[in-house]
């Protein structure tokens, strides 16, 4: 059995994800892990809990939306840093593959940092990049 390591914040209610996830899931049998980075929003101040508290909202909504398709899916919040959650998850459990899920460029922070290719350099493993439209993540905010 095939298994995915989902890393996504704002993207995480986006149908790119939906959709990719639902491809992977027609190929055979499989498994996904979504991680969470506590991210914190750069348009007010803010605490590590709000941060911690919103990824967790988004990180619930995913998980129910994933598993009413029929997917094995479990996650996580993690570390603030995308790079570090992808680590501290890695050190626990075995992925055949990373799915990263961005903004668009421009709005994007991980795709400043280069995270898609950050990924695939450090820890070896095979990344897929997808790419949000401007839509809306299940919790209402706007950036899915």
């Amino acid at each position: 059995m095939r298994r995915y390591l989902i890393v996504a914040n704002q993207t995480l209610g986006g149908e790119h994800l939906v959709h990719r996830v639902r491809e992977i899931m027609h190929r055979g049998p499989c498994e996904f892990y979504v991680v969470v980075p506590a991210t914190p929003p750069r348009d007010h101040a803010w605490t590590e809990g709000e941060a911690r508290g919103v990824a967790t909202e988004r990180l619930e909504a995913a998980l129910a939306r994933f598993r009413s398709l029929g997917a094995e899916i479990a996650g996580e919040v993690g570390d603030a840093n995308p790079v570090q959650a992808v680590a501290d998850v890695l050190r626990a459990e075995h992925f055949d593959e990373i799915i990263v899920s961005t903004l668009p460029p421009g709005p994007s922070r991980w795709l400043k940092l280069d995270l898609p290719h950050r990924v695939e350099s450090i820890f070896g493993l095979p990344v897929t990049h997808v790419v949000a439209d401007r839509e809306t993540a299940l919790d209402g905010r706007p950036g899915a």
